[in-house]
């Protein structure tokens, strides 16, 4: 359900999936909890409303070593771990989500973006190769573009400039071989990296658990309701 069609669920099933091996009292509300917010929303899923004209777009956000807990750290080092979320949309439809765990520890809030965007990139590339063939073949691709163009939304300034200037610093030298796969798209405009307001960033609800006013807004945004 959480990969099909309930994306405002991913957050608290991933979170809950950490615990199965080990589970406490909390974990066992979470997973109540979860479920009745599924029962009430029985009904719901992800209405798909294309929008004519609309490309490929990717939402990106991260949450710099959200989970960190001075009291387990010792005992837990996962909580120095960053998560990271997006969303790919075409023609204004949501085509996949994810919400991860980073494999590695993040030394900064630019850096578990960055890593976030060199992540759902990798699942955002095949994608627009797809369309590209399927455009060569003359299939109807709804895009307004010559090309397929993919926009990438980030609220960190820092991922924003490094993703646009390819400078080698030294203090990012240890990201160039894994993280920099994307760059040759960037430099032929095929991807374009668009700053986005946090509280605008649909894919905030992947990396963190948010009030209710905010879960309203991009569940509205991302599903439909």
């Amino acid at each position: 359900m959480e990969k099909a069609t309930r994306s405002d669920i991913s957050y608290a099933v991933h979170q809950c999936a950490r615990f199965v091996s080990d589970p406490k009292v909390e974990h066992g509300e979470a997973v109540r909890w979860l479920g009745r917010y599924l029962k009430a929303t029985k009904d719901k899923g992800t209405i798909m409303r294309p929008i004519p004209g609309k490309d490929l777009e990717v939402f990106v956000d991260a949450s710099f070593c959200g989970d960190w807990d001075p009291k387990e750290a010792a005992l837990d080092r996962d909580t120095a771990r960053s998560r990271h979320g997006y969303i790919i949309k075409y023609a204004g439809c949501p085509l996949l989500w994810k919400s991860q765990l980073q494999t590695e520890i993040a030394m900064s809030t630019t850096e578990s973006e960055y890593t976030g965007l060199s992540y759902a990139l990798r699942d955002a590339i095949p994608v627009m190769e797809l369309l590209k063939e399927m455009k060569s073949f003359g299939y109807p691709i709804v895009t307004s573009q010559a090309r397929v163009h993919c926009r990438v939304f980030e609220d960190n300034s820092g991922a924003l400039e490094m993703a646009k200037v390819h400078k080698y610093r030294p203090r990012t030298k240890h990201m160039n071989v894994k993280l920099h796969h994307f760059r040759d798209y960037v430099e032929r405009q095929e991807i374009t990296i668009h700053p986005i307001g946090t509280l605008e960033q649909p894919a905030d609800f992947l990396t963190k658990a948010l009030n209710e006013e905010l879960l309203l807004i991009h569940r509205m945004n991302v599903l439909g309701w």
